[in-house]
């Protein structure tokens, strides 16, 4: 699938439209918010004030979070994500008004506070509701995917609107301009249609959730480089957002627009990164890109403090994310290479966890930084911070690398089906590895009617039959799916398929197949929606691709025809 087709296959469905449009609005006012608030709690409190007022975002966020992403499984998704849309823009006016007003900050901040809070019921709601407005699975895939893109490209966008605002007035304006477009993403999605909630089911104890991924981690000791790795780029992270207004403001003496436009070119290297990252798919050792990430990275920042310049900045904030990202996604895709299905789910989940908490301590970092050396001291302090952990994990890191099998048959064949061609790196190579092989002698039933949809099959070699009442509907060779429709809509299998010569198959159990279809494990239950909801949609194209017509609208049986 490619770009052209993966935006398309989005931007045909009406609803699906209009809640990816929205998730534009909010990610641009999301970015764009945080660095107009950074401008101004510097120029009323300099670097100190900067840095708590980002703590004082992120600690309520990160405690509210889990609770707050409850909420699409419990009510109407939909209208959970526009009231969090209203919630965000209601804070986001209350803090423009009172930075018009000259309110106390207090006043300013507490509005800023309750709108970075409402921010985190966003996601969560957002990766609930789309399966369940996506018309086929491979919608649902390119609809993950243009996601992905829109948070890359946010802070490009935020950043330069941000920059734009603040020369013309203040971060007033920021505000106020911001909870308008939150406004509109809220009317967007207002109206769209959602799946029936369930509530009580697979509700657990969040407590829980966490012990278990800190468990996992304290059990597998190949984690902990990876772990504590991602760890420190969050804490970069955390500090650059901070570190680029003390550098704009205070060291290169520029106008405070310049804090967007610094952010802007970060995000503008995390873009090019992300293109760079394609290159690491199949790739058998990535210690050496994790390393050259690295150096890179650190470098940039290292050369501004030591030769500062608003050109030399602009390049090598940019080239210093083009290094951070691919360190980024490097490690990711290690991490889901050397870590057993069963834990993973629970590894990522302490990540997302813990990059709130590393955001706070990068934060907190760049004021003791600041006040022993100036902006200089802080920039190549935090340029050194990666490669001082890469030192101290490369000799675990360099022997998780070498352990570390790559499924590069299994990364070609994946990408060769339209279901899975538009994953991004880290999670295609992650349902490689969970796939079995499988091999079958011709004559035998791969896949009987009325039995429990279990696994998901991608035929490696071989051809196979399937036959629905009796009738032959289709034949499928390599690079054929089987099954993935009795696993997103939890029925049995509606179609007999039978090997007509020896079979080599990969197997993928539910729920790594679900988990990688729908882009978020609690998504489930609305993929099984969608399935039920509109089978003829998601099956009638593929058969119709071999010149036959399906007699019933259900099978378990979808075509890797690129024209379905």
């Amino acid at each position: 699938m490619t770009t052209f087709q993966v935006f398309r296959a989005v931007l045909r469905g009406r609803d699906l439209r209009r809640v990816e449009l929205a998730y534009v609005g909010f990610n641009v006012s999301e970015y764009a918010v945080w660095i107009g608030m950074l401008v101004y709690a510097y120029q009323r409190g300099g670097t100190t004030q900067a840095s708590l007022i980002a703590v004082l975002q992120l600690v309520p966020a990160a405690l509210c979070a889990p609770f707050l992403g409850m909420l699409g499984d419990r009510h109407p998704v939909a209208r959970v994500l526009a009231l969090g849309y209203v919630a965000q823009a209601a804070g986001m006016g209350l803090t423009a008004a009172a930075m018009a007003a000259d309110a106390p900050v207090a006043i300013v901040y507490a509005g800023a506070v309750f709108a970075a809070t409402a921010v985190t019921v966003t996601r969560p709601a957002q990766a609930v509701l789309m399966p369940s407005l996506a018309r086929s699975p491979e919608e649902l895939t390119a609809a993950n995917v243009v996601s992905s893109w829109v948070e890359t490209t946010g802070g490009l966008i935020a950043g330069l609107v941000t920059g734009a605002a603040l020369t013309i007035a203040d971060a007033g304006l920021v505000f106020g301009l911001m909870a308008g477009v939150v406004i509109l993403s809220a009317g967007l999605v207002y109206g769209v249609p959602s799946p029936a909630p369930t509530p009580g089911e697979g509700e657990s104890s969040t407590t829980e959730e966490a012990l278990a991924g800190f468990r996992a981690v304290r059990n597998h000791p190949h984690l902990r480089p990876l772990v504590g790795l991602l760890f420190a780029l969050s804490v970069l992270v955390g500090a650059v957002d901070v570190l680029f207004v003390v550098v704009a403001i205070d060291l290169l003496s520029l106008d405070q627009a310049w804090a967007g436009y610094l952010n802007a070119a970060w995000a503008a290297g995390g873009v090019v990164g992300g293109l760079v990252a394609v290159v690491l798919v199949g790739r058998r050792y990535l210690s050496r890109p994790i390393g050259l990430g690295i150096v890179v990275c650190g470098l940039s920042f290292v050369i501004v403090g030591i030769w500062p310049s608003t050109a030399a900045a602009v390049i090598l904030f940019l080239l210093a994310d083009v290094g951070r990202t691919v360190v980024d996604v490097a490690a990711r895709t290690l991490l889901q290479r050397t870590t057993s299905a069963d834990v993973l789910g629970r590894v990522f989940g302490l990540l997302e966890g813990a990059t709130m908490a590393a955001l706070a301590v990068g934060a907190l970092l760049v004021p003791p930084l600041v006040h022993l050396g100036g902006a200089e001291a802080a920039l190549i302090g935090i340029g050194l911070l990666l490669p001082l952990v890469g030192a101290m994990i490369a000799r675990p890191l360099l022997a998780v690398d070498r352990g570390a099998r790559v499924p590069v048959v299994e990364i070609a064949l994946l990408r060769s089906m339209p279901l899975f061609a538009a994953l991004p790196a880290p999670a295609l190579e992650g349902v490689a590895r969970a796939l079995e092989p499988l091999e079958l002698p011709a004559g035998t039933m791969v896949i009987r009617t009325g039995d429990e949809g279990d696994r998901f099959y991608a035929i490696a070699s071989g051809e196979v039959e399937v036959r629905q009442d009796g009738e032959v509907v289709a034949e499928l060779g390599r690079g054929g799916a089987l099954g993935e429709i009795a696993l997103l809509g939890e029925i049995p299998r509606t179609a007999d398929v039978v090997a007509l010569t020896d079979l080599r198959l990969y197997a993928l159990e539910k729920e790594p197949f679900l988990t990688a279809v729908t882009g978020h494990a609690p998504t489930r239950r609305a993929a099984a929606a969608l399935v039920s909801q509109r089978h003829p949609a998601s099956t009638q194209p593929a058969c119709a691709a071999k010149g036959r017509e399906l007699p019933a609208p259900d099978l378990a049986v979808v075509d890797n025809d690129p024209q379905a």
